[in-house]
Protein backbone atom coordinates (compact mmCIF):
# COMPACT_ATOMS: atom_id res chain seq x y z
CA UNK A 1 0.00 0.00 0.00
CA UNK A 2 1.10 3.19 -0.91
CA UNK A 3 2.42 5.63 2.01
CA UNK A 4 0.71 8.88 2.22
CA UNK A 5 4.14 10.36 1.89
CA UNK A 6 5.06 8.53 -1.29
CA UNK A 7 1.18 9.36 -2.82
CA UNK A 8 2.57 13.19 -2.33
CA UNK A 9 5.94 12.74 -4.00
CA UNK A 10 4.09 11.38 -6.80
CA UNK A 11 1.45 13.82 -7.02
CA UNK A 12 3.92 16.66 -7.10
CA UNK A 13 6.45 14.97 -9.47
CA UNK A 14 3.61 15.36 -12.30
CA UNK A 15 3.04 19.33 -11.38
CA UNK A 16 6.03 19.67 -14.64
CA UNK A 17 3.20 18.06 -16.24
CA UNK A 18 0.33 20.08 -15.74
CA UNK A 19 1.42 23.56 -16.40
CA UNK A 20 3.49 25.27 -19.61
CA UNK A 21 7.18 25.67 -19.83
CA UNK A 22 7.14 29.28 -19.04
CA UNK A 23 5.56 28.76 -15.97
CA UNK A 24 7.82 25.88 -15.27
CA UNK A 25 10.68 28.45 -15.51
CA UNK A 26 9.00 30.80 -12.94
CA UNK A 27 8.62 28.10 -10.66
CA UNK A 28 12.53 27.02 -10.84
CA UNK A 29 13.35 31.03 -10.49
CA UNK A 30 10.94 31.30 -7.70
CA UNK A 31 12.13 28.25 -5.78
CA UNK A 32 15.78 29.27 -6.59
CA UNK A 33 14.46 32.80 -4.76
CA UNK A 34 13.39 31.49 -1.66
CA UNK A 35 16.65 28.96 -1.31
CA UNK A 36 18.81 32.17 -1.24
CA UNK A 37 16.74 34.05 1.62
CA UNK A 38 17.35 30.99 3.28
CA UNK A 39 21.13 30.92 2.42
CA UNK A 40 21.50 34.62 3.72
CA UNK A 41 19.80 33.89 6.85
CA UNK A 42 17.11 36.27 6.10
CA UNK A 43 14.30 33.31 6.66
CA UNK A 44 11.87 34.02 9.97
CA UNK A 45 11.02 30.34 9.92
CA UNK A 46 8.17 29.90 7.92
CA UNK A 47 6.48 33.20 8.32
CA UNK A 48 7.32 35.56 5.02
CA UNK A 49 6.55 34.72 1.65
CA UNK A 50 7.58 35.34 -1.78
CA UNK A 51 5.21 35.30 -4.44
CA UNK A 52 5.57 35.55 -8.76
CA UNK A 53 3.20 36.12 -10.89
CA UNK A 54 1.92 32.75 -13.78
CA UNK A 55 2.95 33.71 -17.25
CA UNK A 56 -0.52 34.35 -19.47
CA UNK A 57 -3.49 36.06 -19.07
CA UNK A 58 -4.83 34.74 -16.03
CA UNK A 59 -3.69 36.75 -12.48
CA UNK A 60 -2.27 33.36 -10.95
CA UNK A 61 0.05 33.72 -8.91
CA UNK A 62 2.83 30.96 -7.15
CA UNK A 63 2.97 31.40 -3.08
CA UNK A 64 5.02 29.18 -0.85
CA UNK A 65 3.42 26.15 0.79
CA UNK A 66 3.15 27.33 4.61
CA UNK A 67 4.72 24.91 7.02
CA UNK A 68 7.81 24.52 4.72
CA UNK A 69 11.00 25.66 5.22
CA UNK A 70 12.48 27.91 2.71
CA UNK A 71 15.48 26.33 2.10
CA UNK A 72 13.18 22.90 1.02
CA UNK A 73 10.68 24.64 -1.22
CA UNK A 74 10.92 23.24 -4.96
CA UNK A 75 9.44 24.41 -8.04
CA UNK A 76 7.03 21.31 -7.28
CA UNK A 77 5.88 22.52 -4.36
CA UNK A 78 4.68 25.97 -5.11
CA UNK A 79 0.99 26.60 -4.79
CA UNK A 80 -0.71 28.47 -7.48
CA UNK A 81 -3.71 30.07 -6.44
CA UNK A 82 -6.26 33.18 -8.19
CA UNK A 83 -6.82 36.55 -6.72
CA UNK A 84 -9.89 35.30 -4.77
CA UNK A 85 -7.45 32.69 -3.09
CA UNK A 86 -8.32 29.36 -4.61
CA UNK A 87 -6.20 27.30 -5.34
CA UNK A 88 -5.42 26.34 -9.17
CA UNK A 89 -3.79 23.12 -8.97
CA UNK A 90 -4.89 20.73 -5.77
CA UNK A 91 -2.49 20.13 -3.36
CA UNK A 92 -2.14 18.98 0.05
CA UNK A 93 -0.43 22.04 1.49
CA UNK A 94 -1.62 24.66 3.08
CA UNK A 95 -0.96 28.25 1.61
CA UNK A 96 0.16 31.39 4.83
CA UNK A 97 -3.66 33.55 4.88
CA UNK A 98 -1.59 36.66 5.99
CA UNK A 99 0.84 36.56 2.77
CA UNK A 100 -2.13 35.68 0.59
CA UNK A 101 -3.43 39.28 1.55
CA UNK A 102 -0.31 41.35 1.16
CA UNK A 103 0.38 39.54 -1.92
CA UNK A 104 -2.88 38.82 -3.78
CA UNK A 105 -3.10 43.13 -3.03
CA UNK A 106 -0.28 44.05 -5.26
CA UNK A 107 -0.65 40.95 -8.25
CA UNK A 108 -4.31 42.66 -8.02
CA UNK A 109 -3.16 45.65 -9.35
CA UNK A 110 0.55 45.89 -10.38
CA UNK A 111 0.76 44.35 -13.79
CA UNK A 112 4.25 45.43 -13.72
CA UNK A 113 4.81 43.47 -10.44
CA UNK A 114 5.91 40.32 -11.62
CA UNK A 115 7.71 39.11 -8.13
CA UNK A 116 6.64 40.05 -4.77
CA UNK A 117 9.20 39.85 -1.91
CA UNK A 118 8.54 40.19 1.67
CA UNK A 119 10.82 39.68 4.56
CA UNK A 120 11.01 39.83 8.69
CA UNK A 121 15.16 40.69 8.93
CA UNK A 122 16.07 41.65 12.03
CA UNK A 123 17.75 44.45 10.27
CA UNK A 124 14.47 45.14 8.10
CA UNK A 125 12.11 45.65 10.86
CA UNK A 126 14.41 47.62 13.07
CA UNK A 127 14.55 50.33 10.53
CA UNK A 128 10.80 49.74 9.78
CA UNK A 129 10.63 51.09 13.82
CA UNK A 130 12.75 54.19 13.43
CA UNK A 131 10.14 57.38 12.71
CA UNK A 132 12.80 58.76 10.09
CA UNK A 133 13.04 55.10 8.70
CA UNK A 134 15.52 54.35 5.67
CA UNK A 135 18.27 57.06 6.12
CA UNK A 136 20.30 58.25 2.86
CA UNK A 137 23.47 57.10 4.73
CA UNK A 138 24.69 54.52 2.35
CA UNK A 139 25.22 53.88 -1.68
CA UNK A 140 22.50 51.05 -1.37
CA UNK A 141 20.01 53.23 0.76
CA UNK A 142 20.65 55.76 -2.60
CA UNK A 143 19.38 52.38 -4.99
CA UNK A 144 16.24 52.29 -3.27
CA UNK A 145 15.55 55.60 -1.66
CA UNK A 146 14.19 57.06 -5.19
CA UNK A 147 11.12 54.63 -5.11
CA UNK A 148 10.23 54.03 -1.67
CA UNK A 149 7.01 53.90 -0.12
CA UNK A 150 6.06 53.11 3.85
CA UNK A 151 3.12 51.81 5.25
CA UNK A 152 1.78 51.76 8.39
CA UNK A 153 1.55 48.70 10.77
CA UNK A 154 -2.49 47.39 10.73
CA UNK A 155 -1.59 44.24 13.10
CA UNK A 156 -1.41 40.63 11.20
CA UNK A 157 -2.56 41.02 7.97
CA UNK A 158 -5.46 39.20 7.77
CA UNK A 159 -7.80 41.77 6.89
CA UNK A 160 -8.92 42.18 3.56
CA UNK A 161 -10.01 45.80 3.91
CA UNK A 162 -6.26 46.31 4.55
CA UNK A 163 -5.24 45.63 0.99
CA UNK A 164 -6.72 48.93 -0.41
CA UNK A 165 -4.44 50.83 2.15
CA UNK A 166 -1.69 48.79 0.93
CA UNK A 167 -2.17 48.99 -2.64
CA UNK A 168 -2.91 53.17 -1.95
CA UNK A 169 0.64 53.17 -0.38
CA UNK A 170 2.49 51.24 -2.57
CA UNK A 171 1.50 53.23 -5.64
CA UNK A 172 4.07 52.45 -8.03
CA UNK A 173 7.18 52.21 -6.17
CA UNK A 174 9.42 49.21 -6.00
CA UNK A 175 10.35 49.16 -2.53
CA UNK A 176 8.46 49.34 0.38
CA UNK A 177 9.16 48.97 4.16
CA UNK A 178 6.45 47.96 6.32
CA UNK A 179 6.21 49.84 9.37
CA UNK A 180 6.83 48.11 12.86
CA UNK A 181 7.16 44.46 9.89
CA UNK A 182 9.57 44.12 7.82
CA UNK A 183 10.23 44.92 4.08
CA UNK A 184 8.61 44.37 0.74
CA UNK A 185 9.56 44.54 -2.94
CA UNK A 186 7.40 44.72 -6.61
CA UNK A 187 9.59 43.81 -9.09
CA UNK A 188 9.03 42.76 -12.52
CA UNK A 189 11.45 40.09 -12.44
CA UNK A 190 12.41 37.43 -10.18
CA UNK A 191 16.15 38.61 -10.70
CA UNK A 192 15.35 42.25 -9.98
CA UNK A 193 13.51 41.59 -6.94
CA UNK A 194 16.35 40.05 -5.57
CA UNK A 195 18.90 42.75 -6.51
CA UNK A 196 16.29 45.35 -4.75
CA UNK A 197 15.59 43.41 -2.08
CA UNK A 198 19.79 42.80 -1.83
CA UNK A 199 19.93 46.38 -1.98
CA UNK A 200 17.50 47.59 0.70
CA UNK A 201 18.52 44.42 3.18
CA UNK A 202 21.99 45.69 3.10
CA UNK A 203 20.59 49.79 3.49
CA UNK A 204 19.25 48.29 6.62
CA UNK A 205 22.26 46.37 7.72
CA UNK A 206 24.60 49.11 7.42
CA UNK A 207 22.46 51.85 8.88
CA UNK A 208 21.42 49.67 12.20
CA UNK A 209 25.65 49.67 12.03
CA UNK A 210 26.15 53.03 11.85
CA UNK A 211 24.10 53.82 14.44
CA UNK A 212 24.85 51.45 16.78
CA UNK A 213 28.64 52.65 16.91
CA UNK A 214 27.22 56.29 18.00
CA UNK A 215 28.99 58.49 16.04
CA UNK A 216 27.11 61.54 13.58
CA UNK A 217 25.83 60.18 10.68
CA UNK A 218 26.91 61.95 7.28
CA UNK A 219 23.69 61.84 4.75
CA UNK A 220 24.06 61.73 1.30
CA UNK A 221 23.65 64.70 -0.60
CA UNK A 222 20.05 65.28 -2.44
CA UNK A 223 21.84 65.69 -6.01
CA UNK A 224 23.99 62.65 -5.44
CA UNK A 225 21.06 60.41 -4.52
CA UNK A 226 19.29 61.60 -7.77
CA UNK A 227 22.73 61.08 -9.86
CA UNK A 228 22.13 57.18 -8.25
CA UNK A 229 19.40 56.94 -9.23
CA UNK A 230 19.44 57.72 -12.51
CA UNK A 231 22.63 55.80 -13.46
CA UNK A 232 21.34 52.30 -11.74
CA UNK A 233 20.75 50.90 -15.44
CA UNK A 234 24.52 51.97 -16.64
CA UNK A 235 25.90 50.43 -13.08
CA UNK A 236 24.02 47.06 -14.18
CA UNK A 237 25.39 47.28 -17.56
CA UNK A 238 21.44 47.92 -18.59
CA UNK A 239 20.62 44.39 -17.65
CA UNK A 240 19.03 45.24 -14.27
CA UNK A 241 18.73 42.14 -11.81
CA UNK A 242 19.81 39.86 -14.64
CA UNK A 243 23.43 41.07 -13.91
CA UNK A 244 23.73 39.32 -10.79
CA UNK A 245 21.07 36.42 -11.14
CA UNK A 246 23.16 34.11 -13.49
CA UNK A 247 25.57 34.21 -10.24
CA UNK A 248 22.86 33.43 -7.77
CA UNK A 249 21.08 30.32 -9.65
CA UNK A 250 24.69 28.72 -9.84
CA UNK A 251 25.43 29.33 -5.85
CA UNK A 252 22.03 27.68 -5.30
CA UNK A 253 22.39 24.95 -7.96
CA UNK A 254 26.10 24.20 -6.33
CA UNK A 255 24.89 23.93 -2.87
CA UNK A 256 21.81 21.79 -3.99
CA UNK A 257 19.81 21.34 -7.08
CA UNK A 258 16.77 19.95 -5.85
CA UNK A 259 14.96 22.97 -5.97
CA UNK A 260 14.08 22.54 -9.52
CA UNK A 261 12.08 19.25 -8.66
Amino acid sequence: MQSEESKLATALQTIQEQVSADEWQVRQDLAALYRLVALHGWDDLVFTHITARVPGPDHHFLINPYGILFESVTASSLIKVDLEGNKIIDTPYPFNPAGYTIHSAIHEVREDAKCVMHLHTRAGVAVSAQRNGLLPISQQASVVLGSLAYHDYEGIALNPNEKVRLQHDLGDKIVMILRNHGTLVAAPTIADAWLFMYALETACQIQVAAQAGGGELILLDEEIMRLNAENLAQATAGQGGQIAWAAMLDKVERRDPSFRN
